[in-house]
């Protein structure tokens, strides 16, 4: 595993919260059939990759997240989904870094977003962000890439800015819009 200050970004651009919304689409097998009664879209299943968050004591805390690389993939977030695994999460590549920009519209789950740095260090966090809210919720400058995890997770794990995330960027080629 490298980690992401060892290679550029080979992603989209993340969609700004007005024109895409937050969220991720749920997969074929995630998808719950009360979404498609109610007339929420279906979605495809996304590259999962795993990750790591290294605090700044030294513990080391692993993620299986879903990768929003193309720019349908960002827009489309984890909105309508409606539970998430405590292990899991999605994060958000960018091909170089820039002001990130997310709302929760149609997005059920509270989450955590934490925003990463182009080597790899944790920029910020915006903890605890209510679902199905429109306010913006934005980096404090250019950040190369955003993670989502379930609300109360970075508290949880005692994770700060300045703290490393750890993924392999190859499990980030291909497909990329």
């Amino acid at each position: 595993m490298i980690s992401v200050r060892h290679r550029p970004f080979l992603a989209a651009l993340l969609l700004v919260a007005a024109v895409s919304g937050c969220g991720s689409t749920p997969s074929a097998a995630t998808q719950e059939p009360a979404a498609e009664a109610a007339g929420e879209p279906a979605v495809q299943p996304l590259r999962k990759i795993p990750l790591t968050i290294v605090t700044s004591g030294g513990k080391r805390h692993g993620y299986t997240v879903e990768v929003a690389r193309t720019s349908d993939e960002q827009a489309q977030g984890l909105m309508y989904r409606r539970t998430m695994p405590k292990d899991a999460g999605m994060i958000f590549p960018f091909p170089a870094p820039r002001p990130a920009t997310f709302w929760m519209r149609n997005t059920y789950i509270p989450l955590d977003m934490v925003f990463l740095l182009a080597d790899g260090r944790i920029e910020s966090i915006l903890a605890d962000v209510p679902p199905l809210n429109e306010a913006q919720r934005s980096s404090l400058g250019p950040v190369a890439a955003v993670l989502e995890l379930n609300a109360g997770e970075a508290a949880r794990i005692g994770v700060t800015p300045g703290d490393l995330v750890e993924y392999d960027l190859r499990d980030l080629q291909g497909g990329a819009e």
